[in-house]
């Protein structure tokens, strides 16, 4: 099985939030690749599936923390241990503002470069998790982020951002066999984000 979390904040009034673009591609996934309704488990909301890859079918469970985004290791520690998964059975998608919007890199490893939420999951599982991280872009300064996170996203920032939530569920095979790379590829041959800089809007 493959736990395939995504970090943001419960409740409606951060729906559309930046910082929630890691529910919105657990829910893009699941609109493609999700059988069964999603329920109350591990802290979270939980939805199982399957995804069809070159060596066989591989068990999906889509999952979003309710434990708000900087708590969220603790729903994800608790759901990789029910099923006694190790940290590489397990991805999750977060928001990055160090990339350019529209980038999208997968990561195994490193640190949280000062994403509570990334913290919180290294804090229970270890920092050997993959990571599929969701350019954003900056504000421009520090003191700004966290405003700018908590900011829905712009009418025209959807351009770019409804495509690569499709393409990250397109994909989904590659990240399900391993290939992370290749995931990462495809991604971005499906929706093409040119590299920018991260402080420069899209």
């Amino acid at each position: 099985m493959l736990i395939l979390a995504g970090l943001g904040n419960p409740e409606p009034k951060y729906e559309k939030n930046r910082h929630n673009v890691g529910f919105m591609a657990v829910d893009a996934i699941a609109r493609k690749w999700g059988t069964a309704p999603w329920r109350a488990r591990f802290q979270g909301l939980a939805c199982e599936g399957q995804v069809n890859t070159a060596d066989g079918p591989v068990k999906l469970l889509l999952f979003k923390p309710k434990t708000y985004y900087n708590e969220s290791g603790r729903a994800v520690g608790e759901a990789m241990k029910f099923f006694k998964l190790t940290p590489a059975d397990v991805i999750v998608f977060h928001d990055e503002i160090d990339m350019a919007p529209g980038r999208f890199r997968m990561k195994i490893g490193g640190g949280a470069a000062g994403n509570n939420g990334i913290r919180s999951v290294t804090s229970q599982v270890g920092d050997a998790f993959r990571r599929g991280r969701i350019g954003v872009g900056h504000p421009g300064h520090k003191d700004a982020v966290m405003h700018y996170v908590l900011g829905d996203f712009h009418k025209v920032e959807h351009q770019w951002l409804d495509p690569m939530l499709d393409a990250i569920a397109d994909a989904l095979p590659f990240a399900a066999a391993g290939d992370d790379e290749r995931f990462q590829a495809e991604v971005m041959r499906l929706a093409p984000a040119p590299k920018a800089d991260p402080r420069k809007p899209a």
